[in-house]
């Protein structure tokens, strides 16, 4: 995610601010020029002076649940990211609407990524076979107390999030009971999109020979690769092919996986862009742990400059992560068949943000 300034002040805000701290300007973003500008009221709408353009807030601004812009022509409407929130918890209640805003503002810059790749999706009401829809759920909760939880997954181009997910403490028993290095709601999100992005770029994109090449044969039962995964767990050579345990449970989490970790990968180099980082160690070897990110990650078509930079930042940002007294933020190893696979996904979505 790379830094904004604000148009009026030109001091430095960040991809969720919605008042800049320097001028008190009210915020908004741009995602079609991935830019934050400055707002002034003008009736019903606002005023971006520096784009001499009245603009519109999202719907969900309404909630302070989103800081993205729409055109003055569809005042009141949801942003490019909102508009496919098909079904949403009630926000008359207080944890709903907290867990709302932190869903939201993932999911936003999981749509800022889509957007910097030039990835367009539609929504399942303009295209019910091929567009995408959220829902946003609650656990059910019966007369006699007994909770039926709600899923995380995909079916159709319909990704279903359990809001549970966004209370830190439930998500932490969860990782700790499925034995997860890793949990996050913005992890959810890249992974349930890859999900969509498997229909679209290799089922629908004339790929699946490529694809079973690399990643296996996904007609294999998908309920009883996952019965077996759950009761047995990943086979032990696991690392060699996958990049989590759970990738090695389907090709399609396999792919799943993979795009997410791509997503991660490419996001987090344009953090360190954005902030100027680049790592020298005095001790250093020839073979690794110098890091320049000297090209943009979004824009770059060859995967061979994302790979080579990344590991020095993985192990830059994890020993960052134990100085804290955090986990590693990044506990993930990856092997030549790994990158290869997510080479595979850097390509299908190049190609697929030019179509």
């Amino acid at each position: 995610m790379r830094l904004f300034r604000c148009d009026a002040c030109s001091n430095t805000v960040h991809f969720d601010n919605t008042v800049c701290v320097a001028c008190d300007h009210r915020l908004g973003y741009l995602p079609d020029e991935v830019a934050m500008t400055a707002l002034e009221p003008n009736g019903a709408v606002f005023r971006s002076p520096a784009l001499g353009r009245d603009v519109a807030l999202c719907a969900n601004a309404g909630a302070d649940a989103c800081n993205w812009l729409v055109p003055v022509e569809r005042a009141g409407e949801l942003c490019d990211a909102c508009r496919h929130n098909r079904t949403i918890p009630s926000l008359a209640e207080p944890e709903n609407l907290v867990a709302f805003r932190r869903i939201t503002r993932d999911e936003r810059h999981l749509f800022y990524s889509h957007s910097r790749w030039g990835l367009r999706a539609a929504t399942k009401a303009e295209d019910p076979e091929g567009g995408l829809a959220f829902d946003f759920l609650a656990d059910e909760i019966a007369p006699d107390g007994s909770v039926t939880s709600v899923t995380t997954g995909h079916a159709d181009g319909v990704i279903t999030l359990a809001i549970s997910e966004a209370d830190d403490a439930e998500r932490e028993r969860r990782r700790t009971d499925l034995g997860e290095p890793y949990r996050t709601l913005l992890g959810h999100f890249r992974h349930e999109i890859g999900h969509y992005w498997w229909d679209r770029l290799v089922r629908d994109g004339g790929r699946l020979d490529d694809f079973r090449a690399l990643f296996g044969d996904e007609r294999a039962d998908y309920g009883e690769a996952l019965r077996r995964h759950y009761e047995d767990g990943p086979p032990s050579d696991w690392a060699l092919r996958h990049v989590s345990a759970y990738a090695s449970s389907h090709p399609w989490e396999d792919f799943a996986e993979t795009w997410a970790h791509l997503m991660h990968r490419v996001d987090t180099l344009e953090t360190a862009r954005s902030f100027g980082l680049a790592l020298a160690p005095p001790m250093r070897t020839a073979s690794d742990l110098a890091l320049e990110v000297d090209f943009d990650p979004y824009g770059t078509s060859d995967f061979g400059r994302i790979a080579e930079v990344w590991p020095a930042l993985a192990v830059a940002v994890n020993a960052i992560a134990r100085s804290l007294g955090q986990r590693d933020a990044y506990p993930f190893v990856t092997s030549p068949i790994i990158e290869a696979k997510m080479a595979f996904v850097h390509g299908l979505i190049v190609a697929g943000g030019s179509s």
